[in-house]
Parts: structure tokens; sequence; C-alpha cells
């Protein structure tokens, strides 16, 4: 008996769960807070041909498009990496798609090394 056929069918069962997995909405409870617009401390204008925004975990910006702003603080869960921004905009201020991919917060990434420096347990080795 061949095993391509197996191994065929078990190829697609997983690209097809980590395509599902990819493709998942996240709450908006993990995608940060409306602020006032004076909060902000970057200004992006958004046009018909504005596909993607960047922003870094921590951001707070003020979007602008067509006479409409609305801002919003990027105090995402570190589990967020890219999302849809018509999940936190009013309702009607975007006409089309536009993705918001979000870098890492910079003010957390020192807790790693952070977690490296942990004393040394017993025999001066660190514990694994």
């Amino acid at each position: 008996m061949s095993t391509h056929p197996l191994v065929a069918a078990v190829a697609t069962t997983l690209l097809t769960a980590c395509m599902s997995a990819t493709a998942v909405t996240p709450r908006a409870d993990l995608l940060g807070t409306p602020v006032p617009p004076a909060a902000a401390n970057r200004i992006v204008t958004l046009t018909p041909a504005t596909g993607h925004v960047n922003v870094t975990g921590g951001d707070v910006v003020r979007f602008q498009m067509g006479g409409q702003e609305f801002a919003w603080s990027f105090d995402t869960s570190p589990l967020v990496q890219v999302f849809d921004l018509s999940q936190v905009a009013p309702a009607g201020a975007l006409g089309h798609e536009v993705l918001v991919y979000v870098a890492p917060d910079p003010r957390y990434t020192i807790r790693a090394d952070f977690n490296d420096s942990v004393p040394a347990g017993r025999g001066g080795q660190r514990a694994r």
C-alpha cells in the first residue's frame, strides 16, 4: 500500500486547520480602546487606495478620512498581529477593507530579558 494518499490527506487537513486559525477575527476587546482625537500622537489619513496601516502596540492614532475622524489606542493583546480597521472604526466610516498590522509593544519586550535574569536555583543553575 502506498503512503502517498495518506500523506496528501494529512497535509491537506493540516493546511486547512492552519488557514482556519489565521482567518479568525479577534475579539474587539483585544484590539485596544477608542480615545478622543486630541489624545493621538500620530495622524493617518486614509484614502480609497489605503489597503493597510502599520502600527506598534501602544500607539495612539487619529484616523482621518473624507471629513470624518476617530482615534484609537492600540493597547492590543500581544496575540493580535493583524485585524480589519472596520472592527473599531465608526459604522460606515470606511468604504473598503483596511488591514492594521500591529508590531509588538516595545515597552514589554524587555520582559523577556528580565525573565532570562531570574536568579539561579540550587547549585548555581537555573531551573529549566
